[in-house]
């Protein structure tokens, strides 16, 4: 059936819609034919023909969202997938693009509609073999979009199958990917000039000064006017001498007025001469003409304000190069004059107090503000806490110039919400002691009251009272005392048990081998000394952190399955001789011993994890 033959009903836009308010999914412009069979062939799966019905499903049950989308969102996609095309790119359109850049440009390409990523790390493979990987690690950036977010998480792995990368040749896939048991993970130095995140190319702003700009076989899934908005946004963010590159299912020939073809047989383009599209043209209004005299003092007021503002800041032009810092940051974080014009990453603060480089790569790609709390710095009064705020500087033309990043200090906000708990807490068991002191007076009263009475009828049951009552304070004043000495005991076994924990921190310390301890959770609890030495991470950065997040030199895909078994199998050890790289970024071999740590009920609390870094063959 062709698109003009589908005639969708009301209650079919209806769910669009409500897709669309509930998960921001705008299939509104997604051709209807396509379309109506995904949805349709999902709903029988369900065994509902009513789309209303179908809503009410998808009100209840938030998985359903997950399977409708997987269903509509068909990721067809491979390495180097329709070879001669990317023979074309890499023999024709790459080296054509490099010999028009200087030797220190820097190279922008998105990889739009990017599924689970092989077409991103093909072109992360196809620039490196180009540029050489020095070069490509310096000078590219690639950013790889896609609405599906579940796609996203799988290539952020960059882990595939055999199966997967059967279509990259074997000298290829020896260079660019290295082998674990089952699987083959994309290098990791590569990967960090890769950057993963959520686009619709319909709704979201796009991605501007784009050197190259792969869409492949995406467009063909959207109708004709949903297809030129999205090609008025490549048109935008393609750089001057920027290339489009689709795949072969989809034509441009209504779009010939900004873009023309390089090669239409490959399906390569650039802009055409003089060519404009509306998400370029913007006006200027309300902007009042000021004399050059003001502006001068309104320049030197902004300065002014800018560097004795009481938060510290810094901002940083579109290639991540300093270009402002105020008295705040150059007090706070150990700069100076001498820093504005030198990259972000050849500064401290890149790093710590916490890595600004992910976060500003993040911002850029999503052109939206980041705010990053407690962020611990240590000074030489002491420790201070910050909320960090990333704010993209975009201006009239929507065009990124830059990247804003203030450090709001929160310390004092800290301490007072510290203070407030404490008091809360004091007044809480003021509280109940209050209440168990009101109970124990009514208590007296109602006895006082019965002992009134027995007053009035003899004196000598009063005497009997006395008596009673003199026995009661003595066995109270035995009581006391007996807590006393329960208290005494109490506080010295607290402090056999401060020695024995003293006695068990000392032993990890001393140990000449890493010493690793995880939870169930795979959170590290303990992170000796000699773990330290090994990889360069110190133990206030490692503990309480997922040890799958640590960043060093152990490679922790091939320790991740080992710790698995320990930790659901209290009788399971292993040992394992890994390659990997300490912490001077030499190679060495080390020598993994796990074990389960077994609770007193016999069951795996966590994973004791030993390390010993092997000596070399002789």
């Amino acid at each position: 059936m062709h698109e003009t033959d589908v005639e969708p009903s009301g209650d079919f836009e209806a769910m669009l819609g409500y897709l669309k308010e509930s998960r921001g999914f705008d299939f509104t412009g997604y051709k209807r034919s396509s379309l109506l069979r995904r949805v349709q062939r999902r709903m029988q799966q369900v065994s509902i023909s009513d789309y209303n019905e179908y809503i009410d499903l998808l009100q209840v049950n938030a998985d359903e969202f997950v399977s409708l989308f997987n269903t509509i969102l068909i990721n067809v996609t491979g390495f180097f997938r329709d070879a001669e095309a990317w023979e074309y790119l890499e023999h024709e359109v790459v080296p054509g693009m490099l010999a028009e850049r200087g030797p220190d440009e820097f190279i922008r390409v998105w990889s739009a509609g990017c599924a689970s990523g092989e077409e991103t790390y093909s072109l992360a493979m196809l620039l490196a073999d180009q540029m050489g990987v020095e070069d490509f690690r310096r000078r590219v950036k690639i950013y790889a979009t896609d609405v599906d977010e579940e796609a996203l998480a799988q290539a952020r792995h960059a882990s595939y199958s055999a199966t997967e990368v059967s279509g990259i040749p074997e000298d290829r896939l020896a260079r660019f990917f290295d082998k674990t048991e089952t699987r083959y993970q994309f290098r990791k130095d590569l990967r960090r000039s890769i950057i993963f995140g959520r686009n619709d190319l319909v709704q979201d702003a796009p991605i501007s000064r784009i050197d190259l700009l792969t869409c492949r076989n995406t467009l063909m899934y959207f109708n004709a006017e949903t297809q030129a908005r999205v090609l008025e946004r490549f048109h935008f963010a393609l750089a001057p001498r920027g290339l489009l590159f689709l795949g072969k299912a989809e034509m441009l020939l209504s779009h010939s007025r900004i873009l023309e073809p390089v090669n239409l047989k490959r399906r390569v383009f650039t802009k055409a001469p003089n060519s404009t599209s509306r998400l370029g043209q913007f006006t200027v209004s309300g902007h009042a003409v000021v004399p050059p005299t003001e502006r001068d003092q309104l320049e030197e007021l902004r300065q002014l304000a800018f560097g004795t503002s009481p938060v510290a800041q810094l901002v940083l032009n579109e290639h991540d190069t300093t270009v402002l810092i105020n008295q705040q940051a150059r007090s706070a974080f150990g700069l100076s004059h001498g820093d504005i014009g030198k990259p972000l990453r050849d500064l401290e603060i890149a790093y710590r107090p916490v890595p600004l480089r992910i976060h500003i790569d993040q911002a850029k790609l999503e052109q939206r503000s980041l705010r990053i709390q407690d962020v611990e710095w240590h000074r030489g009064s002491g420790p201070c806490w910050y909320e960090v705020h990333i704010n993209p500087l975009v201006s009239e033309e929507s065009t990124l110039i830059g990247i804003s990043v203030v450090f709001h200090d929160v310390s004092a906000a800290r301490q007072l919400m510290a203070e407030l708990q404490d008091t809360n807490r004091r007044l809480g068991a003021a509280y109940e002691e209050l209440q168990s002191t009101n109970e124990e007076l009514e208590t007296t009263n109602e006895e006082l009251q019965s002992t009134v009475e027995e007053l009035e009828t003899t004196n000598e049951e009063l005497q009997s009272t006395n008596e009673e009552l003199e026995t009661m304070n003595e066995e109270l004043q035995s009581a006391n005392d007996e807590l006393q000495t329960i208290n005494d005991v109490l506080r010295d076994r607290g402090g056999e048990l401060d020695e024995v924990n003293a006695f068990l921190e000392s032993i990890l310390t001393s140990m000449p081998h890493g010493v690793v301890v995880v939870d169930r959770e795979m959170r590290v609890q303990a992170w000796n000394r000699g773990a330290e030495e090994l990889w360069g991470l110190r133990r206030e950065e490692a503990e309480r952190e997922h040890l799958l997040n640590l960043d060093s030199g152990l490679p922790l895909p091939e320790i991740r399955p080992v710790v698995r078994k320990a930790l659901a199998d209290a009788e399971f050890q292993a040992e394992l001789h890994l390659s990997a790289i300490n912490r001077r970024g030499r190679n060495i071999v080390v020598r993994v011993l796990c074990g389960a740590l077994r609770g007193a009920d016999g069951t795996s609390n966590g994973a004791l994890i030993v390390m010993e870094q092997q000596e070399p063959p002789r």
